[in-house]
C-alpha cells in the first residue's frame, strides 16, 4: 500500500474511534438510552475500531473486503434512522418497545441528531476506504 492509502485507512480508523467514543459518551455519561436502531449501528460501528485499527498498523489493504460491508450496511441503517426521525410513522414495526427511534436527544443547528452524525461516520468511512483500494499513478 502507498502511503496515500494507508493514511486513508488511518484516517478511517480515527472516524470509527470517533464515533464509538462518542457513542459511549452519549449512553454512558449523558445516560441517553439508545434505542434498537442506535444499538444495530453500534454493532456495525465499533468492530470497524479493531479491524481499522489492526490493518492500519499492518499497512494490510485487504480489511477494506471486510471493514466496506460493514460501513454500507452502517449507511443504511443510519439513513433509515435519520428518516424514522424525520417521519416517525415510518418506524412503527422497529421501534415498537423501549426508547422510540424518532427520539432527538441531541438537536445541533436544527438538523444535526445523533443517527445524523452516525451517518455522517459511516459515510466518510465508506469513502476513505473506497478511495484507499485506488491505485495511484
Amino acid at each position: 500500500m502507498t502511503e496515500g492509502q494507508v493514511g486513508r485507512l488511518y484516517l478511517a480508523w480515527l472516524v470509527a474511534i470517533v464515533a464509538t467514543l462518542g457513542s459511549l459518551y452519549f449512553s454512558e455519561i449523558r445516560h441517553f438510552v439508545p434505542c434498537v436502531l442506535c444499538w444495530y449501528q453500534r454493532i456495525l460501528m465499533y468492530p470497524l475500531v479493531l479491524l481499522l485499527g489492526i490493518a492500519t498498523f499492518r499497512k494490510d489493504g485487504g480489511v477494506v473486503k471486510y471493514a466496506l460491508p460493514l460501513s454500507i450496511l452502517g449507511v443504511i441503517v443510519a439513513g433509515y434512522h435519520v428518516l424514522i426521525e424525520q417521519f416517525p410513522s415510518l418506524g412503527s414495526s422497529v421501534c415498537s418497545s423501549g426508547v422510540p427511534c424518532s427520539l432527538k436527544y441531541i438537536n445541533w443547528l436544527g438538523f444535526i441528531t445523533i443517527p445524523t452524525l452516525s451517518l455522517a461516520a459511516f459515510v466518510i468511512i465508506c469513502v476513505l476506504l473506497i478511495t484507499a483500494t485506488r491505485r495511484s499513478n
